[in-house]
């Protein structure tokens, strides 16, 4: 297990983290959100021991140094490959970092090629692929070498739809081996659909820390999505409603400054007959980021 505890860390004047704590379990995937500025690649260079800082950082109990870093894997924010280099050459070089030998993982190239979709032969040089085709092959070179800890500062950043589902298997594949993950994102619908727990800093401080249902219900379940053929006028009409969304035709998002208006609003609507949808759950984490870490918390 990796544990974070009272993590501080100051630039001059500049608190950037202020007594930070969690853990990140194996088998478990943990994101981590916030604004820009907000702390999160102070918090992964911290793990890694590029900075010096207050608190503890410990993985399975022991500090982590260089008896630690081959079982570690991290793709930093700013990618960083060899443009003269080829493929395979880029990968058996940061795998020999990680004390692998070439002979065992030239092998497995072609295969992690093959799995990631990368547009290119494992003797292409970097500097012919594109942009995404460069980050899968960094991703290969985070990951081949099978890490106990996964850091991943912004993954999905560039990558099209297709392509952040591949990234998302081979995360959720990591995690099946056992693999401890921690990774940042602007995207709150890729936190939401890998992540076990969540951890959301704002200038530094942690102000939510949990599981990804306990952190939504934290707000309650104050909203209410219907399909049927009312009006948005008869909707916000009813006891409770402060607000109607309308995403789409016959769709219908109620937000409510009582959750346990719900069961009311039900049977107003039905009337004890059948309606297509009536799901009443908590604030998605695109709209609790905004609530938190919003231009009203600058």
């Amino acid at each position: 297990m990796l544990s974070i505890q009272h993590r501080s860390k100051k630039f001059g004047d500049l608190q950037a983290l202020d007594d930070i704590s969690f853990d990140v379990v194996p088998g478990e995937i943990t994101g981590l959100i916030g604004q820009n500025g907000a702390g999160k690649s102070t918090t992964f260079h911290s793990i890694l021991n590029f900075l010096d800082y207050d608190g503890q950082i410990r993985w399975h109990g022991q500090p982590v140094d260089e008896t630690v870093f081959d079982t570690i894997g991290y793709l930093p924010e700013e990618r960083s490959l060899m443009p003269k280099l080829t493929i395979e050459q880029q990968i058996v070089y940061l795998a020999r970092l990680k004390d692998k030998k070439a002979k065992d993982i030239r092998p497995q190239i072609d295969p992690w090629l093959k799995h990631f979709e990368v547009k290119g032969q494992k003797v292409d040089k970097i500097k012919s692929l594109s942009k995404g085709n460069k980050q899968k092959v960094q991703l290969i070179c985070t990951m081949i070498h099978k890490p106990k800890l996964l850091i991943l500062d912004e993954p999905f950043s560039g990558l099209d739809p297709v392509n952040m589902d591949i990234l998302k298997q081979a995360i959720l594949g990591a995690k099946d081996q056992g693999a401890a993950i921690i990774f940042s994102s602007h995207d709150m619908a890729n936190v939401e659909s890998v992540c076990d727990n969540l951890v959301m800093l704002r200038n530094g401080q942690a102000i939510l820390n949990g599981t990804l249902d306990d952190v939504r219900n934290q707000f309650g379940k104050n909203q209410i999505h219907i399909t049927g053929p009312w009006s948005v006028q008869e909707l916000a009409a009813l006891p409770h409603v402060t607000q109607v969304l309308t995403p789409r035709p016959r769709q219908f998002v109620l937000h409510l400054d009582d959750p346990g208006a719900g069961p009311a609003i039900f049977e107003t609507l039905t009337q004890g007959k059948y309606i297509e949808a009536f799901v009443q759950q908590a604030p998605t984490l695109d709209e609790i980021f905004r609530m938190e870490v919003g231009a009203g918390h600058e």
